[in-house]
Parts: C-alpha cells; structure tokens; sequence
C-alpha cells in the first residue's frame, strides 16, 4: 500500500518543509558498452530450482497501464501476455502483478470482492491460465498480489458482516463501540485511530449502530486476524492460486494484520519544535504503533508459509516464494521478517531501507547496503526503489537534467548489488513522474482527498510508453490515464534502435547479474568508505575474477582509487564490463574518471 510514502511525507512535515520535489522533468541519452543481452534461461538442476528466486529479477505490473488488448483503455491480461517477448529479453524472470481480482475499484484492486475470479475489465481466468503457460515458456514466472488486511466493503462476506450483529460474518471483521452513544446519537470513534488516507479510521454503521475499523479507505473494512475462520479462508485463496500455477505471492501491507486489543489512542509526533503538526490530510499526524508491525503479525505469516510449503508445485518448478510489503524501520526489524530456520517467515521481505532513501547521498547508501549485506544473517534482500504507491526515480532522486544518469546510478545500485532486484514497469525507460495539474483530473482518491498537498498516485501510474503514436502503443482509444507528453522521446521503440538507451543500460545489468557468477553469489564489499562522492564496491568469489563497481553519486566528474587490495583483491589493470555515456577508459587502476552521475564496472585483471 501506501504505508512508505505517507511516513516519507510526515518526515518533511516534521522538519517543518512543505513541499515536495519538482516532477516531470526531460531525459538525456546513455550508453553501453556491451554486446546484445541473452535471454535468462531457466535453470535445470534441482538445487537451482530450490534457489531460482535468490539472484532473480523481478518486474512488478500494473495491469491496468501495461498493455491494453481489447480498445476499452484500459490495461489486461491478455496486453501482458502480448509483451512477453519484451519482457523474457530485457531478463524478467518473474512478474508482480497489482490486483487483478473482481473490485469496485475504488482503491484500483486493493479493494477486492472476490478473491478467487478475475475482475472482467482485465479478462478472465481462462485468460489467467493463458498468460501462465505462456509466461512458462519465456521462463518468467507469475507473482500475485495478496491482500490479507481488508477487503472490500462490497465483498460477500462483509455484507454479510454488516447485515447484523448477529450474523455469523460478523466477527470476520474488526467492530466496536463508540464513545458516549446514545439512542438518538452515535458519540464518537472508539479511539483516535487514523486511515492511512485521511482522517478517521472509523466507519460508522447506521444499520447496526456499531464502528467498523478500516486502515485504508472506508471502502476496505479490515478483517479480524483474530477470528480463525479468517485464517482458514486465506489459506483456501492461496491454496486456489497456487494450484492455478502461480510462483509465489506478494502480501500487501501485511504489517498492518493485527491492532492492539486495549484499543489505547495513537501518540501524537511532534515536529522539531515540539509542536503538533498537520499532515496532507489535515489531521493531527499520529504514530501509528499501536496499529502496524504488531507481533502477532509473525504468527500469521509463519502459519502461510507452512500452507504454501505444503501444496507441490504445479504447472512451474521450483521454489514457490513470498514476498513481503514490508516498511519497517530498522534493519533488525527486517531480520526478524525472514522468521529462523526453524520458524521461516518471508524469503524476501522487501528492504525498503535503501531504496527510498530519496535523496543522493553516498554515506547513507553505503550504510544502508552494509545494513543489508552483514546485519540479515546471510538471508537475501530484496532492493527495491520504485513502485505502483511512490514517485518515480526521477522525482524522489533526479534533478531535472541528469535524470537519466542519475536512474543509471539507481539502477546500478539495484542490480550490481548481492541481491534479488525488483523494479517498476517504465523504470528501464525512464518513465517521468507525471502527477495532474488539476483537481478534477485527479483518479486516485488518495489525491482527492489530499490535494493540492497530496497529488496522489495517479504521476507514476501513467500508461506504459510503448511507442510515439498517440497513446503510445498502450490503447488505441484513450486511456484510463493520460500518456505523458515526453512518449514522443521516452518509449520502448525508439530506444530499443537507440544502442546508448537506458533500455539497453538495464538490459546489459540484468545480463550482468545472471550471468557473472561473482554477480550470482559473489561478496560484495565496499571501497573507498571515506568518500562522499562516489559509491564503490568489490564483488569477488572463490576462484573468479573480481569486479569492481564505482558510480559517481554528483553533478562533477570525479577521480577514483578502484584498487581492492583492502578487500584481498590484487590486480593493477581493469578489463571493461560496462560504463555509462561519457566516460573514459581507465589509464590505470587507481585512477578511474567518471563524469557527471557516471557508473564504471570493471573486470580485475
């Protein structure tokens, strides 16, 4: 959900800025240097199937701006199935989809009615069957969008919740008792709990003279994780989609499962100055504590991951895995989201430390990597900088004129790292943030409620920019979201005949990463720790040749030391593996130029 942007937007309220970064800005070209990337293959022995997700690569979709098939504007299975071949060449191996589920829409599948169909604005599940066993045979894997929080206030089971207090659904969901109601007066809230998207986190029910609790919209009533039957029907769901073939599930907002059962008020956070402070919304910004990462939140996710071990794999083999949505504030608190090897919780909970930092700062980058290389016991992270709920990299980290070499930085971050790497449709061409410039235009309720503040997420949902026709290859009819200006320059068709591309820059990484066995499985240390220029690093394995990586995190060029002596690496001389647009051969090791936001990866001879 939307859990990392909101506390992102209460960090600069609390030191008292209100405004945000400026969007929309133009790109600039780039280079490779390396010869046309080879599709992932899928690997055969038993041990790599157990293992394929460690080192994969992940692309998430939001169906509803991929690819339209059928002329109604708006995205599709069938549109994803289309561009498999796009997606098997620039080295997906496994897709994320957002909810495809039957929903109202009013949070844009977040809000499901039915958890077992396929909503009929993206096909149906014969079309589900289609896109899985096409997407088998270019080796990419399915992923499904799992939301365990809430449902939609229109699913059967909370109509039949809110029916009557007698209703065996009842309890299904979270209700309560508000303060000082009377016969002909509902008082007030049980406490003073707020929606992630504004104001109150209380609904009140005329029919049944009870509160409803919804993290979310009102339209997302949250279930009660405390009620068994809860459990037993998720875990028939997952039980569903893995028997139509699906990888593994990426469960939305999961930290958010449990509520303290004392139902005590937030505390409210206070600025720098000690004050209170409003937040987009208006409302007093409270700490959501008593409403998020509660422990019991484990139990759940132990108890899934005992379900989805216990179903063979089906039409794909190998390693069914889960995914977690998961914003936590430190890297022990990541730890403990992977479970023990006795009590295994997520393979990849995301690290959403690094990747929205938001801003170009080498110490914090390099700390945030060490975090996640030493202090996760050898468990894989998940790096992930850019999603369907956050502006695009060019609007949390670029500055409106080395964009997309700021993105070549980002993305060298992403896939040079030891890590299992998942990134955002349009991010491999540089798709720009592109929010509405006016309220009435606005789509995503979250920018309704909260505008001018909060413009919402409609600036990095845009349709997929395909080409420079009119609605750049994503519909023929006009789109659900207005196409960017800037497709006439940014879309996949002319960048894949521009060989300097940022297409063609992460085609090569992502060759690069499943490829290079020090790139598979290698350390990875870091270099030059004193510099707060330049991010660098070593990644070396037994009996490899070691490679070593610099990115230039300023607008000056900038000389670096690429020796690695200090990380048990000899070697005076640099073989070339890939360099971004300007950047010059090295004369020697220890004097390695990278001009403007430029990345250097080297072979050590």
């Amino acid at each position: 959900m939307i859990q990392m942007l909101q506390k992102f937007k209460t960090a600069l309220l609390a030191a008292g800025l209100s405004s945000v970064l400026a969007l929309g800005f133009a790109a600039l070209p780039g280079v490779g240097q390396s010869p046309e990337p080879k599709p992932a293959t899928m690997h055969a022995s038993s041990a790599s199937l157990e293992n394929w997700w460690k080192n994969a690569v992940y692309y998430e979709i939001y169906p509803r701006s991929f690819q339209d098939s059928n002329g109604d504007g708006i995205g599709d299975l069938n549109g994803i199935t289309q561009r498999l071949d796009y997606l098997q060449k620039l080295g997906v191996e496994a897709i994320w989809l957002s909810p495809i589920y039957p929903s109202p829409q009013v949070d844009f599948g977040y809000d499901i009615s039915d958890y077992e169909n396929i909503d009929p604005q993206y096909g149906t599940l014969a079309d589900f069957d289609k896109l899985v066993a096409e997407a088998k045979k270019h080796n990419i894997r399915i992923i499904m969008d799992m939301v365990m929080n809430h449902s939609s206030d229109k699913h059967k089971w909370f109509e039949e919740s809110r029916s009557s207090r007698n209703n065996p659904y009842r309890n299904w969901y979270v209700w309560k008792d508000g303060k000082g109601e009377t016969a002909t007066d509902k008082g007030q809230p049980p406490n003073n709990w707020q929606s992630d998207f504004g104001h109150s986190a209380w609904e009140w029910d005329e029919k049944t003279r009870q509160w409803y609790y919804h993290k979310f919209y009102k339209e997302q009533p949250d279930f009660n994780w405390n009620n068994p039957e809860v459990k037993k029907a998720f875990d028939d769901i997952l039980k569903f989609w893995m028997n139509k073939g699906v990888a593994g599930f990426r469960f939305d907002a999961i930290t958010t499962l449990f509520e303290d059962p004392n139902w005590i008020d937030d505390k409210e956070i206070l600025d720098k100055n000690g004050k209170t402070f409003l937040n987009a919304y208006g409302d007093v910004t409270l700490d959501d504590a008593r409403t998020n990462n509660l422990p019991e939140v484990h139990d759940v996710i132990r108890h899934i991951r005992e379900v989805m071990d216990s179903v063979p794999p089906t039409k794909f083999p190998g390693r069914r895995i889960m995914i977690g949505e998961t914003y936590v504030p430190t890297i022990k608190d990541l730890l403990n989201m992977y479970g023990t090897k006795a009590k295994p919780e997520f393979e990849l909970p995301m690290d959403t430390q690094l990747g929205f930092i938001n801003k170009m700062d080498v110490a914090t980058f390099r700390s945030k990597i060490n975090d996640a290389e030493t202090g996760l016991e050898g468990n894989v992270p998940l790096f992930v900088f850019d999603n369907h709920d956050n502006p695009r990299i060019d609007a949390r980290y670029g500055d409106g004129v080395h964009d997309d070499d700021i993105t070549r930085v980002i993305s060298t971050v992403l896939f040079a790292s030891k890590d299992a790497a998942l990134f955002y449709n349009g991010a491999e061409i540089g798709m720009k943030t592109t929010p509405p410039t006016r309220k009435e235009d606005v789509k995503d309720p979250v920018g309704i409620t909260g505008w001018p503040k909060d413009k919402g997420r409609d600036g990095e949902r845009t349709p997929m920019q395909w080409d420079d026709s009119e609605y750049a290859g994503f519909s023929t009819v006009k789109p659900w979201l207005p196409v960017p200006p800037n497709k006439s320059t940014i879309n996949v068709k002319s960048e894949q005949a521009d060989p300097n591309s940022l297409l063609h820059w992460y085609e090569r990484l992502i060759e690069l990463k499943k490829t290079n066995p020090v790139f598979d499985h290698g350390q990875n240390i870091m270099l030059n720790t004193d510099n707060t220029k330049v991010l660098s690093w070593v990644r070396k394995g037994p009996g490899k040749q070691a490679i070593v990586v610099a990115t230039n995190f300023t607008a000056e060029p900038q000389t670096i030391d690429l020796s690695a002596k200090s990380a048990g690496v000899s070697g005076t001389k640099l073989k070339t593996v890939l360099k971004s647009p300007i950047a010059s051969e090295p004369a020697s090791i220890d004097k390695v130029e990278l001009p403007a936001f430029g990345v250097y990866i080297g072979e050590v001879q």
